[in-house]
């Protein structure tokens, strides 16, 4: 493993996917005020001096933010600095070349501060949503990635493919004033999917939402030895996991604890999982578990050795989980910006 960050500078960013929150007495908020709270919590991510606000892409009743360009655009009005992307893009159930304009689109918006991290999702519902067939989950992703990483260009197409029509030279526009939309391709540790992302030059996003995060580096390895096979330059390598900050270990986990449950529960409910119980919470929020959760210092000393520990130069917190309240939220932001970011970047200056 090389050097956290390498040639690149260490980056601190915050993704969301529009979770439905609640107010104090459990009653859930509507899907407008939620979309609103999140432009409102992208605007503190930029006043804090963080790197990167992400907002993932969802269709279904727990998440509020379907159309995630359309959030990050009215972000990107109210902000100077912050790079602002999505966490993920499903490409598989999208049209690459609507994605592309649409990002290049917001990086017009935002002055060339637009992202797209493209993924697979952790979810299906945009699949029947769209009339896509589940059958052909993996020719989609594979097929649309091609078309997407020869957008990249932003020259005529020449490209053929198994999922629509060919593409004969034609142009597809906004043009981006840097030449090329910057993209990731999120990744959940499949290595054919690290090796893809190297073959087409572009970074890589680690989704660790499970486990001990160390586990991980064989895969940062695995990446930086296709790039090299496959004549690429060296790329970032970034990683993402759920947690929240709070004055104290004790307040962040008690705060975290009764909505990490219920969303897990209910999405094992749906996966056949078993109910999550506090002491696999516990574990998962301790020193060697996916979760960062606690004070600034627990969770920017977890933070540093396991930058350290996978070997990459960006770590995007997830801090938006369940039903956990806004103003709880901007309370984690405000903390990760004002005191984590700064412990993190001093420690691997």
């Amino acid at each position: 493993m090389g050097k956290p960050g390498g040639q690149f500078d260490i980056e601190l960013g915050l993704d969301t996917f529009g979770d439905r929150t609640a107010d104090d007495d459990g009653v859930l908020q509507s899907y407008d005020r939620v979309i609103r709270d999140v432009i409102a919590e992208g605007v503190l991510a930029d006043e804090v001096g963080l790197d990167f606000f992400g907002v993932g892409e969802h269709h279904r009743a727990d998440f509020a933010v379907s159309a995630p360009e359309v959030v990050l655009g009215a972000i990107a009005a109210k902000t100077k600095n912050i790079a602002l992307g999505t966490a993920v893009t499903v490409l598989s159930s999208d049209d690459p070349i609507r994605v592309y304009q649409r990002f290049a689109t917001l990086d017009a918006i935002s002055g060339g501060r637009a992202e797209v991290i493209l993924g697979r999702g952790s979810f299906t519902e945009s699949f029947p949503l769209f009339g896509y067939d589940l059958s052909r989950y993996e020719e989609l992703f594979s097929d649309k990635l091609d078309l997407f990483s020869a957008l990249r260009s932003e020259g005529p197409i020449e490209w053929s493919g198994t999922t629509r029509p060919p593409l004969q030279g034609e142009q597809v526009y906004p043009k981006t004033a840097a030449g090329s939309v910057k993209t990731w391709i999120g990744v959940g540790g499949s290595p054919e999917s690290v090796v893809r992302a190297a073959r087409y030059g572009i970074p890589l996003m680690l989704a660790i939402i499970g486990g001990e995060p160390a586990r991980f580096e064989p895969f940062v390895d695995l990446y930086h030895r296709a790039l090299a096979e496959f004549g690429q330059p060296d790329l970032p390598v970034g990683m993402h996991s759920p947690g929240h900050v709070a004055d104290s270990d004790e307040q962040a986990r008690d705060e975290l604890w009764p909505h990490y449950r219920d969303q897990m529960t209910t999405i094992g409910r749906e996966r056949g999982w078993p109910a999550t119980t506090r002491g696999q919470f516990e574990q998962a929020a301790g020193p060697n578990g996916s979760l960062y959760v606690g004070s600034p210092e627990t969770v920017a000393a977890k933070i540093v050795r396991n930058i350290e520990a996978v070997g990459v130069n960006r770590f995007d917190l997830k801090y938006g989980n369940g039903t956990l309240g806004h103003e709880t939220k901007m309370r984690s932001i405000e903390l990760y910006g004002t005191k984590v970011a700064p412990i993190v970047r001093e420690a691997l200056a």
